[in-house]
C-alpha cells in the first residue's frame, strides 16, 4: 500500500542532489509531498524553483511556504507541517541530522538519504555561488535559468554568425541561429520580401525568444545565440522606419542577455542573396550602439580579424564564468 512521504526544503535552488533525495521518497509508489520554503529575499524565488521541482517531478504535490520561522525550532516546523499539510505523513526524508527530531515530533518515520553526500556531492551554496562550476549537478530547467547568454549585434555581414559559430566551438556549446533570416528566406520564395509588416517582426521576435529558451536548457554554461528579440526591434525600424510598441514589449519582457558582442562595420559585405543593406551598415551600427547604452545592457564591440575579434569576446565571457552571479540578469 502507497504510503505519504514528505520532502521538505529550500532548494535553493533545485540539484541533483534534490533529485536525488524526492526519488528516494517516490519509490514504492509512495505519494510525495514536498514544501519549499521560501523567503522574500531569495532569488530566484520559490514560486519558480516550485515550477522546476514540478516540472523535474511531475508526479509530486508540491507548495510554497513563507519561511519565517526559526530554523532550530523543530517543535514548530513540526505544528506548522501539519497545517501545511493537513495531515501527518507516514515517511519523512532529509539529508540532514535535524531529520531525526523533526519527524518524531511530526508521529511519521524519518528515513536518511546520502547524508554525506557519497551520491550526489553538491550542496546548494555552492551553486548559488558559481552555478557553471557545478552544471553537471544541474536539471534543464535550472540550466535555462543560470546559462550565460551571449548574443550577437550588428549591421548585415558584420561577422556575426561566424562569430558565434566560433564562441560555441570554444566553450563547446550550441549556439541559436537567426530565425529572421529562414523567414526572409521564406518571404523570398514566396515573392513577399518587399511586403513586411508589424506581425511579421513579432512572429520572428517571439519564435527567436522560443529557440533561446529551448537552447539553454541544452547549453554548457554559455549559451550564444546569433540574434534576439531586442534586435528584431532595430530591424522593425529599418524595414518599417518606425519604432513597434509590440515587437519592443517582447524583447523588453524576455530575459537580458549577459552580454552583448557589437559587431564593428570594417568588413567586407558579402552578398549572399538575401542581405539587402550595405549602404546603411553605418546607420544600423549607430542605432545599435544608442539602444544598448540607452538600456543599459551589458556590452562589447569587437573589431579586427575573426581571430582577435574571437579573443576579445572570450576574454569578456572569460571575467563572467570567473564571477558571482548577478541576479539581477538572471531570470
Amino acid at each position: 500500500m502507497a504510503k505519504t512521504a514528505l520532502v521538505i526544503g529550500k532548494f535553493y535552488p533545485p540539484h541533483r542532489g534534490h533529485k536525488f533525495l524526492i526519488d528516494a521518497a517516490s519509490e514504492k509508489n509512495n505519494i510525495v509531498h514536498v514544501i519549499v520554503c521560501h523567503k522574500s529575499d531569495q532569488i530566484p524565488e520559490g514560486n519558480l524553483r516550485k515550477a522546476w521541482l514540478q516540472e523535474i517531478h511531475p508526479n509530486a504535490i508540491i507548495k510554497v511556504i513563507d519561511d519565517m520561522y526559526d530554523p532550530t525550532d523543530s517543535v514548530l516546523w513540526a505544528q506548522m507541517t501539519k497545517i501545511w499539510l493537513g495531515f501527518i505523513p507516514d515517511l519523512v526524508f532529509t539529508s540532514e541530522d535535524y531529520g531525526v527530531e523533526f519527524s518524531r515530533l511530526l508521529g511519521a518515520q524519518h528515513v536518511l538519504v546520502d547524508k554525506n553526500r557519497i551520491n550526489v556531492p553538491i550542496c546548494a551554496t555552492q551553486i548559488r555561488i558559481n552555478p557553471w562550476q557545478y552544471w553537471e549537478f544541474l536539471e534543464p530547467p535550472v540550466r535555462e535559468y543560470y546559462a550565460i547568454r551571449v548574443v550577437m549585434a550588428g549591421a548585415e555581414s558584420t561577422g556575426k554568425t561566424t562569430l558565434s559559430r566560433d564562441l560555441a566551438k570554444v566553450y563547446e556549446t550550441n549556439w541559436v541561429p537567426e530565425f529572421g533570416r529562414s523567414y526572409s528566406e521564406k518571404k523570398i520564395r514566396e515573392g513577399t520580401n518587399d511586403d513586411w509588416v508589424t506581425s511579421d517582426f513579432v512572429t520572428i521576435a517571439t519564435e527567436q525568444c522560443r529557440l533561446e529558451n529551448n537552447a539553454a536548457r541544452l547549453a554548457n554554461c554559455v549559451l550564444v545565440c546569433d540574434t534576439d528579440a531586442f534586435a528584431t526591434a532595430i530591424w522593425h525600424r529599418r524595414y518599417l522606419k518606425d519604432r513597434s510598441p509590440e515587437v519592443e514589449a517582447i524583447a523588453f519582457s524576455h530575459r537580458c542577455p549577459d552580454l552583448v558582442i557589437l559587431t564593428d562595420i570594417a568588413t567586407p559585405f558579402e552578398q549572399d542573396g538575401v542581405r539587402d543593406g550595405e549602404s546603411i551598415r553605418g546607420w544600423m551600427n549607430d542605432i545599435f550602439l544608442e539602444e544598448l547604452i540607452k538600456s543599459k545592457r551589458r556590452f562589447i564591440m569587437v573589431k579586427g580579424t575573426p581571430q582577435e575579434r574571437l579573443e576579445q569576446a572570450c576574454s569578456e565571457i572569460n571575467k563572467i564564468l570567473k564571477g558571482p552571479v548577478d541576479i539581477n540578469q538572471v531570470g
